[in-house]
């Protein structure tokens, strides 16, 4: 009965991903202090913040929103040292697949 072993890892893996967009939706808009959604629109996050630039319009990669999170720009703070590393992998992740580039 293979295929119950497959099934069985692949709920998991799904689990996962779920726990991730969900840790990632979560610091974008609770976690982060400031929270990303106050400044930043994201349609998949709710967030229509003016502030910093429209996620949604400018389309992060993962790559770009981990850089800008660990060391800020312009008036956006770092978040290296206050947000977790699995923090902003997630949030990253979240980012990106919520604008398309991931």
């Amino acid at each position: 009965m293979p295929v119950r072993p497959l099934a069985m890892t692949l709920c998991l893996a799904v689990s996962g991903i779920a726990a991730g967009e969900e840790l990632g939706r979560e610091v974008f808009t609770k976690i982060a202090q400031p929270p990303c959604a106050l400044c930043h629109t994201l349609q998949a996050a709710g967030a229509t913040g003016t502030v910093g630039p429209s996620l949604d319009e400018i389309r992060p990669d993962r790559q770009r929103v981990i850089t800008t999170v660990r060391e800020g720009i312009g008036v956006m703070p770092s978040f290296e040292g206050k947000l977790s590393d699995e923090q902003i992998d997630a949030v990253a992740e979240f980012v990106a697949k919520a604008a398309g580039t991931h």
